[in-house]
């Protein structure tokens, strides 16, 4: 023992302290709650953000609310071709509040997918894709890309009719890859026919991709916390133009999550059959084709361009290419300008790529055929246009005029 009365192994130091507390106790020993007020209390905030910067929150709180959801309908839900459909009609109808977890899961996924493309879209309008924020984009694409095969897997599982079929053109579509083609769809569907494999592999793709996509949640929020979020005007801001982040923002995207809550409850309680396709309220079967076979809406633009590409594989090329594309847009536009506000030839090409992207989707939804071939074919050299061509004329065009 040593003078202190501590053993003679254990510094000074580490003597709790008589005032503070337990949380004070525990913090000077692991910094975890002066981390937290560090990034989520104190964090310096720009104070001209807009309801478009909401959209972070509103995709944190809705994948809590998956993962809870998802959980309690995995442990009823039975992974084979011959008890799916029915494992999902059991939750529906007979288990204790199984209708609602269902509900609240199925929109839930659009939802996510909506505020998803939101949130993609401003970092395009905003420039947030610029340095020193390279990585805050890869990795918020990194995400899109774990959220679309996660949302495609547990579009499978019910096993009804859409999810067959749709599971089928994918498995067709992956084949269509020169080469190497049959050998991924047999890796894909795990045997000659859809059946039991493939559902089993997709319900264990879409349980371990929802925990890992919590995990690159959390390289991307620290990714932003390093440079800090950008704001409107794509300008640095200076200390007397900052906001802590409670409670200011806190109270912001409160508001923001109560608005979006009435519109999920209005679609999950009120509206249902918005979000789900009639067909996929009938079992699976191989004999009987639906007269139309489409993905979820979400999926419709990239169905879109897999229909207007003549070939099979160049419209996988296409539709793959659409995401891919966006990977380079950091290198594509190399001006030092970053917000659409101060760009008007960039921000009519922004409102040009938004059209080009809904008309695509309306020609998913009609199947390219006819005048929506056509439709089709423009929406998506318009899109790739804009990318390779637009972005780099307006960016050289902006340098030359700081540079003069």
């Amino acid at each position: 023992m040593n003078g202190s009365g501590l053993p003679e192994n254990i510094p000074p130091h580490a003597e709790p302290a008589s005032g503070g507390g337990v949380l004070s106790w525990i913090d000077r020993r692991l910094p975890v709650i002066s981390a937290f007020r560090k990034e989520y209390v104190d964090f310096p905030m720009p104070r001209n953000l807009n309801a478009l910067w909401n959209f972070g929150a509103i995709l944190c709180a809705v994948l809590v609310l998956m993962l809870a959801t998802g959980i309690f309908l995995a442990m009823n839900y039975t992974p084979t071709a011959a008890g799916a459909f029915m494992s999902i009609e059991m939750i529906e109808r007979q288990l204790p509040g199984g209708w609602a977890l269902r509900a609240m899961h199925v929109t839930g996924a659009s939802l996510f997918m909506a505020a998803l493309y939101i949130h993609l879209f401003r970092g395009l309008y905003y420039g947030s894709y610029k340095q020193p924020r390279e990585i805050l984009w890869l990795s918020g694409l990194g995400l899109l890309v774990m959220v679309m095969v996660t949302a495609f897997a547990g579009y499978v599982l019910p096993w009804g009719q859409m999810s067959y079929w749709g599971a089928d053109v994918a498995g067709k579509a992956v084949g269509a890859v020169p080469v190497i083609g049959p050998t991924l769809e047999h890796i894909m569907e795990g045997s000659d026919q859809l059946g039991d494999i493939f559902i089993h592999r997709f319900f264990v793709l879409h349980f371990v991709m929802a925990f890992a996509i919590v995990a690159i949640v959390g390289l991307h929020v620290a990714a932003l916390h390093v440079p800090g979020p950008n704001n409107p005007t794509g300008k640095p801001v200076n200390a007397r133009d900052t906001v802590p982040f409670h409670p200011y923002y806190t109270t912001k995207d409160l508001t923001g999550l109560v608005v979006f809550a009435l519109v999920f409850a209005a679609l999950a309680f009120l509206w249902p059959d918005l979000l789900s396709e009639p067909e996929n309220y009938r079992p699976a079967t191989p004999l009987h084709t639906p007269a139309d076979i489409e993905p979820e809406w979400y999926f419709l633009p990239f169905y879109g361009m897999l229909q207007s590409v003549p070939s099979k594989f160049g419209g996988l090329l296409a539709a793959g290419g659409s995401i891919a594309i966006l990977f380079a847009v950091p290198w594509l536009d190399r001006s030092s300008i970053r917000s659409a506000r101060s760009r008007p030839l960039c921000r009519a090409g922004m409102a040009g790529l938004v059209a080009a992207f809904v008309l695509m989707g309306l020609v998913g939804r009609h199947h390219a055929e006819g005048g929506w071939m056509i439709v089709g074919r423009i929406a998506t050299l318009y899109y790739f246009s804009y990318f390779l061509v637009l972005l780099p004329l307006c960016a050289r065009r902006e340098m030359r005029g700081t540079a003069g």
